[in-house]
């Protein structure tokens, strides 16, 4: 067969590779939204129209993580360097409550900077196909994962550790990673035993459990609060929504309702709010 009658058989096959190629991944317009939730299923960014959050004057009782967060935030929107974060502590502590406020904020100061993109835990997998879009994106961007954890054979953990910085490709530079855990190591202890107990030395255990912390440059700590912060929360809501209640019957109230939940954090507060809005007759907004 010569030259000229294979020509025609390799324009088949090639037509027929791609066909069978899968359809690149588009790029998103990124100034649709200032925020967007990432489906991994179809490999796409939705548009996120409005976000729930809380106003960032009202988070109490986390005045410096909320300095140091929203610091490194407005570094990496001017595009100075800045650190991935992992904010880790109890639940309801204000954890994603805090990301999402400092996102509004530094937009608030700097309109169109920033753009936040949730990526939720399960599809942690195929961040690396996320990245690959969010570096085409010509946006600057905070790729956000809420309640992040591994568990049981879950491996996917090392290729957030090569992702975050030790890949050969890495992070691009307009993506910075923030992350919330009730875990300060966001491994689980039987992972951790298990790690223990294959390692030549204990050390090499060690380091395994700290080693995808360690990819965070900040290690915020969220902690239970004490009741006059858990006050102050309250009185900051009924402030800001115009709650209508005569002060001694509101503490007393708030304080019925910690009770009745078995804890203090901003998550109770706002539940309680919600409750004496509901009550009220007053919508929050």
């Amino acid at each position: 067969m010569t030259d000229t009658d294979l020509l025609p058989v390799l324009t088949r096959i090639a037509d027929a590779l791609e066909r069978l190629a899968p359809p690149a991944n588009p790029v998103p317009d990124m100034a649709a939204a200032d925020a967007f939730v990432w489906h991994a299923d179809g490999r796409r960014l939705e548009p996120v129209p409005q976000v729930n959050r809380v106003d960032i004057g009202l988070l109490k009782g986390i005045e410096h993580q909320r300095t140091t967060l929203l610091e490194n935030t407005r570094r990496f929107a001017r595009g100075l360097p800045a650190n991935n974060a992992l904010l880790w502590g109890a639940r309801g502590t204000g954890k994603s409550s805090l990301v999402k406020a400092v996102h509004a904020q530094v937009n608030a100061d700097e309109p169109g900077s920033l753009a936040l993109v949730e990526i939720h835990r399960e599809d942690i997998p195929t961040l690396p196909d996320l990245l690959h879009i969010l570096r085409d994106g010509g946006r600057r961007c905070v790729l956000f994962c809420d309640d992040l954890s591994f568990d049981g054979d879950d491996t996917s953990y090392k290729s957030l550790k090569a992702v975050l910085e030790g890949g050969v490709e890495g992070r691009p530079d307009s993506v910075i990673f923030y992350a919330t855990s009730n875990r300060r190591h966001l491994l689980s202890r039987d992972m951790i035993e298990n790690e223990r107990s294959t390692a030549i030395h204990a050390s090499e255990a060690t380091e395994e459990k700290v080693s995808l912390s360690d990819r965070f440059g900040l290690w915020l700590g969220f902690h239970n609060m004490d009741q006059p912060t858990y006050l102050a929360i309250i009185d900051g809501y009924v402030a800001a929504f115009g709650l209508d209640i005569e002060k001694d019957t509101l503490k007393a109230r708030a304080l019925e309702w910690t009770v009745t939940r078995g804890s203090r954090s901003g998550r109770v507060a706002w539940q309680f709010i919600q409750e004496l809005a509901g009550e009220l007759g007053k919508p929050l907004k």
